[in-house]
């Protein structure tokens, strides 16, 4: 299964994604988003490319938070994602977000606007950084594989 993982949209519109991120994302199964989508018309846009699951962050509108959960636990494939914006200052973020979630596969996060794609203790830490700069894929299989795309303007 392949999924297209962004965060960090910080978009008003749609329609002001970059075309090359939607190109990406209309070639996955399932779309994932960490957090700071900002508006409903963006998870709307999202969803008519693939399948759509998200978490709110912390500068997300009422809007938003009315839709999307603070943290999801998502079992695909009979692996466990964690997923959850993420809060605080980027020092020590990974260390935060590991303590939302027990016994997963991969922690899903953003608001650092820094990709981070490492295993830790087990546990694939993957944050797609800015979705105006990068996105992630994840691949599950047999195993799990995370890519991030960085400048692909």
């Amino acid at each position: 299964m392949k999924i297209g993982v962004i965060s960090d949209t910080h978009a008003q519109k749609y329609e002001t994604l970059p075309k090359n991120l939607i190109t990406a994302l209309s070639e996955v199964d399932l779309i994932i988003h960490a957090g700071d989508v900002v508006t409903a018309d963006v998870i709307a846009g999202l969803k008519s490319l693939a399948p759509f699951e998200g978490v709110y962050g912390n500068m997300d509108l009422p809007e938003v938070k009315a839709i999307l959960p603070r943290e999801q636990l998502l079992v695909i494939k009979g692996r466990r994602i964690g997923v959850i914006h993420g809060s605080g200052g980027p020092w020590m973020l990974e260390e935060r977000v590991m303590q939302e979630f027990n016994n997963v596969d991969v922690i899903i996060f953003g608001h650092s606007h820094q990709a981070f794609n490492r295993v830790i203790d087990g546990v694939l830490l993957f944050n797609p950084g800015s979705a105006g700069r990068s996105y992630g894929i994840l691949e599950i299989g047999d195993t799990i594989e995370g890519v991030i795309h960085e400048d692909y303007y």
